[in-house]
């Protein structure tokens, strides 16, 4: 399979699971569901040299623990679980290509007011319901990926920072519908950032932790 092609493959299989493949039965739409993670990871792999460094090792396998969460999310402590050892394979990465700059420094102000107010809303909503023995692992998710998405900015690579913000996104419409409020398209809304976050990340090997040339703003 030629690596420019993929990316074609990806998009179209992402909106087949997204807009096409019914909710039931489930065992069938977890195997469409899965199939854009199985080849981004493939991609993620085309973007690293035969040599590859530790970087991309641990981002390849944060992409293949995120893709356990996103095939266990329906139960929610195993899938919350793989996808927090994804962000942490992906943190340490990250750390490790930290590029100083004030301002991607400045930009944990942000990442942090919107994870302060974002957990805030979460925890008390967890609070009020029958489900407060998430309250703690949520907040943890919460600052692992708030953490992650600060670090992969870091980095100074543009593609790493996108993806990374769109997963915020992507998390944050998937919790506040589920222990906020219902939100409108949740399922478009969620996949569409998700797949996105992981087509970035895994695009962004292409200038981390190697001798490419690094894309960085």
């Amino acid at each position: 399979m030629q690596a420019n092609r993929l990316p074609v493959l990806i998009l179209v299989l992402s909106i087949l699971y997204i807009f096409i493949i019914p909710q039931e039965p489930l065992a069938f739409k977890l195997f469409f569901k899965l199939i854009p993670m199985a080849l981004i990871i493939i991609y993620a792999f085309y973007q690293t040299p035969k040599q590859k460094t530790i970087v991309h090792w641990l981002i390849l396998i944060g992409l293949f623990f995120c893709s356990i969460g996103d095939g266990t999310i329906q139960w929610f402590v195993v899938g919350l679980s793989a996808f927090l050892i994804g962000h942490l394979f992906y943190l340490t990465g990250f750390v490790s290509q930290w590029k100083f700059s004030k301002w991607r420094v400045a930009s944990i102000i942000p990442i942090g007011i919107y994870a302060w107010i974002m957990g805030n809303e979460l925890v008390q909503a967890i609070a009020n319901s029958e489900d407060t023995y998430l309250v703690i692992p949520v907040i943890i998710y919460i600052a692992a990926i708030a953490s992650m998405a600060w670090f992969a900015i870091m980095t100074g690579n543009i593609f790493a920072s996108i993806g990374s913000i769109l997963f915020v996104i992507s998390d944050s419409i998937l919790a506040w519908n589920m222990f906020v409020s219902p939100v409108n398209y949740e399922h478009v809304f969620v996949m569409v950032t998700y797949y996105a976050a992981q087509f970035f990340i895994a695009h962004s090997l292409r200038s981390l932790g190697g001798k490419h040339t690094r894309i960085v703003w």
